[in-house]
């Protein structure tokens, strides 16, 4: 027997639960992990606790939980192309990363990366979500040194990607977030700006000659902020205002980012020209209170649990 989180209704993080459940086997064409971290994101405690989020991506209960793994391959079945056992990976899997080990297809049909020296797994487990949905954001209104960007919700874990990697691309960047998340943006090179009421004058202010670009990691103040300050449309990304967000804004998904983007954030990692801030690391055992953690959205990074 192994153990995975499973829920078995809808609900909140109390839904989740730690089971024993049989022991899977890699077959033809797979691999079997064994999970050393995973990385929350805020769609794994959102498909949870929401039945028509889940039924959107084919998500029917009883349920695993998680996406995002680091670890290292104890399994090989045949044609499995180029892994060893022994060998340190991540990626992701839907819905089934939280668990001691994940069998997973080295076909390209599901994210797998091997890991490379120099980054850890609890760092490796952070990057595949996060990471690509933000390279996604940045191709989809073309960020370069030329621009001026607004990023919304960039103390979050997808924020601390695009911040970073539109600062290595030249930009200049101006985040929101809350206010005790300040000291925290400025160490990543945004200039902070607090959400809600009034943003449009506090972007002004920080920006006399307009922004260029926006990212809206959260809602859509951001879009609407960008709209009213004449960015146009086509230079407007979001990655949680739905599939048609307002103002003909474009919706991005980590689908839409080139399979290397990923391996190019772990090397930036282990070059030190990025950082992952991770906010908080929990057991495995404590799965209810990591996903309220990230269920709450006010976490300043990326929050691993650990088995």
């Amino acid at each position: 027997m192994s153990r995975a989180v499973l829920y078995e209704e809808f609900g909140g993080p109390e839904v989740l639960k730690l089971r024993d459940v049989p022991e899977p086997h890699a077959g033809p064409g797979e691999i079997r992990i064994r999970v050393a971290a995973v990385g929350l994101n805020p769609m794994d405690p959102a498909f949870a606790a929401m039945p028509e989020l889940a039924a959107r991506f084919k998500i029917t209960l009883p349920s695993g939980f998680g996406y995002d793994f680091a670890g290292s391959v104890d399994e090989v079945g045949q044609d499995t192309g180029g892994f060893t056992i022994g060998e340190r990976v991540y990626g992701g899997v839907m819905e089934r990363a939280a668990a001691d080990f994940v069998v997973i297809r080295t076909d390209a049909s599901e994210a797998i990366f091997h890991t490379p020296e120099g980054l850890s797994d609890e760092v490796a487990s952070t990057l595949y979500i996060a990471g690509a949905t933000a390279t996604a954001a940045l191709a989809a209104v073309d960020v370069s040194s030329k621009d001026t960007v607004l990023v919304g919700g960039a103390a979050g874990g997808v924020g601390v990607f695009v911040v970073q990697l539109a600062r290595l691309a030249g930009a200049t960047v101006i985040g929101t977030a809350s206010e005790g998340t300040f000291p925290f943006l400025r160490d990543l090179g945004a200039q902070p700006v607090a959400y809600g009421a009034g943003l449009e004058d506090r972007v002004r202010a920080c920006a006399p000659e307009g922004i260029t670009a926006a990212l809206d990691l959260f809602g859509t103040e951001t879009i609407e902020t960008a709209l009213a300050l004449g960015v146009s449309p086509d230079r407007i990304a979001a990655i949680a205002a739905g599939p048609t967000p307002p103002g003909g804004a474009r919706a991005v998904f980590a689908t839409a980012a080139p399979p290397e983007s990923v391996p190019q954030i772990a090397a930036a990692i282990v070059a030190q020209e990025l950082v992952v801030p991770i906010a908080a690391t929990f057991p495995i055992e404590q799965i209810s209170e990591a996903a309220a953690l990230q269920a709450g959205r006010h976490a300043h990074g990326k929050i691993v649990v650990t088995l």
